[in-house]
Parts: structure tokens; C-alpha cells; sequence
């Protein structure tokens, strides 16, 4: 599966935010100044050849559903991004964040009792 563009990636948030719709629907949820039609229909496309989105002729328009969820993709992507720029290790990610100062201490906490109750759940 491809990676996504910025552009790719802002009207699939739009895409999945509302379940499926129509090519005006989901430039009415963009911000302002609204992108040009022909600008939204030719990056729909490129999501259809890409493979995470179905057009369906729906009266005189298509309707257009995802294919993949949100979660899916953050799962595939992330999963990348460890493993292109953490050595595979989640530890070094986060490890990453905290030098840099963009997470605190109480970020980290609140990851670790995330785990920890992840872990009770699962026995």
C-alpha cells in the first residue's frame, strides 16, 4: 500500500471522519480557502488507484467510501516509521521524543499505565 501525500492524507482524515460522501461534502469540511473541485476530484482518484477508496455512481455523483480504516493505516505507517528510523524499537522512539522534549514526564506516565493496563487486560 502506498504512503499518502499531505493532500492525500487531509481529505482521507475528511473521508473517514464522515464514513463516506460526496466529492462537495468533503470540501465543505475542508478549511478555508476551499481547495478547487478539480483539485479535490484528481486527488479522490489518485486515493481510488491507490486502492483506499470505492467510487460508487450514486445518482449523478459518486459516493465515495474507505476501504481502510484510520487505524489501519496508523498501524501500517508507524510500523514503518519505527522500523526505518528507530532501529525496529518502539523504546528508541520514545527515547527520541523525550531528548527532543516533545513528550514530558507525565506524557510518559500516562503511556506507561496505558501498557500496564493493556497488559492486565490481556491476561
Amino acid at each position: 500500500m502506498e504512503k499518502l501525500t499531505p493532500q492525500e492524507e487531509e481529505l482521507m482524515l475528511i473521508i473517514w471522519q464522515q464514513g463516506n460522501g460526496i466529492l462537495k461534502n468533503f470540501i465543505n469540511a475542508m478549511e478555508e480557502p476551499h481547495p478547487p473541485y478539480t483539485t479535490v476530484a484528481s486527488t479522490i482518484k489518485n486515493l481510488e488507484r491507490k486502492g483506499y477508496v470505492a467510487g460508487e455512481l450514486f445518482g449523478n455523483t459518486y459516493r465515495y467510501t474507505p476501504l481502510i480504516s484510520e487505524n489501519e493505516y496508523k498501524t501500517k505507517f508507524m510500523s514503518g516509521i519505527v522500523s526505518n528510523y528507530f532501529e525496529n524499537s518502539y523504546a528508541e522512539m520514545v527515547s527520541f521524543f523525550a531528548k527532543k522534549q516533545k513528550i514530558s514526564a507525565k506524557e510518559l506516565q500516562e503511556i506507561i499505565k496505558l501498557i500496564e493496563e493493556g497488559d492486565e487486560t490481556s491476561k
